[in-house]
C-alpha cells in the first residue's frame, strides 16, 4: 500500500504567486485622467462650438458684448453662402487637394520604401535633403516662384496649385510613410520573394493592405495642409482657380457687420475636413501610434 505525501509548497512557489499577485494592474479608485481628458477636450472645442452657434445667429445678436448665448435661431447666413455662390470655391478646394495628396502618395510609397525596407546608400542624408526643403518660408519663395509660374502662364490655373501642394507636403509624406514602412516585418517581404512577387506587386498586394492605416494618417494630413493653405492660394490665383480660404477672406470688411456670416462660412468649409477625419479616424488613431509603444 502506498501512501501520498503533500509535498510542502516552496519559496519558489509562494514569490511567483506573490509576484503574480503584484503584477495585478491597480485600480485608480477615481478616473482623474479621464476627467482631466474630457476638459481639456472641452477647452479646445469650445471655440468651434461657439463659431457653429454664432453660425446661426443674426449680425447684430452676434456682434453683441457680451455674446448673446440665446439669440433667435436662423438659417439666413447659410442662404446667403449659396446665393454668393460658394460651390466654385469648394470644388477647386477638393480638386487640389485630392488631385495633390494621391500625387504624394504615389511618390512618397515608393521613396519611403528605398529608404526604410531596402535603404539606399546614404539613407540619412536622403532624409535629411527632405527635411531640409521645409526649412525655407512659404513667404521667402513666394517672389521666385510667382516670377515662375507667371513666365509660365500659369497664373490663376488649379494645377498650378496641384503642383505646389504636391511639392510642398511629400518631404512631410515621406517622413511618415517611412516610419510606418520600417515596422512592416521583413520576413513576410522574403516570403513574396520566394513566391516570385515583383516590385510592384509586392508594394500593392503586400506593404500598402499592411501599412493602411499609415497610408490613411498620412493622406489625411497632406489633404488638411492642402485644403488650408492660403498663402499660394491668396497669390497666385485670383477668380477661376481660388480655394475656399479665399473666399473666407471675402466676408472680411471694415464696413458693416460680418461675424455671423464669416463663422457659416468657416463651419460650411470644414464640413469636409471633418467629415474626412471622422471617416477615418480608427485608422488615423492606428496611423499615428504605430511604432509608438513597443
Amino acid at each position: 500500500m502506498t501512501t501520498v505525501v503533500d509535498k510542502p509548497q516552496t519559496s519558489g512557489s509562494r514569490t511567483s504567486r506573490r509576484r503574480g499577485r503584484q503584477t495585478e494592474p491597480r485600480r485608480s479608485g477615481f478616473p482623474w485622467w479621464a476627467i482631466g481628458t474630457w476638459i481639456v477636450t472641452l477647452i479646445f472645442f469650445l471655440p468651434v462650438a461657439w463659431m457653429v452657434l454664432t453660425s446661426f445667429h443674426d449680425e447684430a445678436d452676434a456682434a453683441t458684448n457680451p455674446p448673446s448665448v440665446f439669440a433667435p435661431i436662423t438659417f439666413s447666413n447659410y442662404g446667403d453662402l449659396f446665393n454668393r455662390d460658394i460651390a466654385p470655391y469648394l470644388i477647386n478646394s477638393a480638386t487640389a487637394s485630392i488631385v495633390s495628396t494621391i500625387l504624394v502618395l504615389v511618390l512618397a510609397v515608393p521613396a519611403a520604401y528605398a529608404l526604410s525596407i531596402k535603404p539606399v546608400e546614404k539613407w540619412t542624408d536622403v532624409l535629411f535633403f527632405f527635411l531640409s526643403t521645409k526649412f525655407l518660408p512659404l513667404i521667402a519663395a513666394l517672389l521666385p516662384i510667382y516670377l515662375i509660374v507667371k513666365y509660365l502662364g500659369m497664373l490663376d490655373n488649379i494645377y498650378t496649385l496641384v503642383i505646389l501642394y504636391t511639392s510642398m507636403n511629400l518631404p512631410i509624406a515621406v517622413w511618415m510613410m517611412r516610419s510606418f514602412l520600417a515596422e512592416v516585418p521583413f520576413e513576410i517581404l522574403e516570403a513574396a520573394q520566394v513566391d516570385g512577387a515583383g516590385f510592384i506587386r509586392t508594394l500593392v498586394s503586400i506593404i500598402t493592405p499592411i501599412a493602411m492605416p499609415g497610408l490613411a494618417a498620412t493622406s489625411l494630413i497632406c489633404f488638411i495642409f492642402s485644403w488650408n493653405e492660403f498663402m499660394f492660394a491668396v497669390n497666385l490665383t485670383s477668380v477661376r482657380a481660388a480655394t475656399s480660404p479665399i473666399f473666407l477672406v471675402g466676408f472680411i470688411s471694415s464696413q458693416g457687420l460680418f461675424l455671423a456670416k464669416l463663422c457659416a462660412a468657416a463651419t460650411l468649409v470644414s464640413l469636409p475636413v471633418l467629415i474626412a477625419g471622422f471617416a477615418a479616424q480608427d485608422k488615423l488613431v492606428r496611423g499615428l501610434s504605430l511604432g509608438a509603444v513597443k
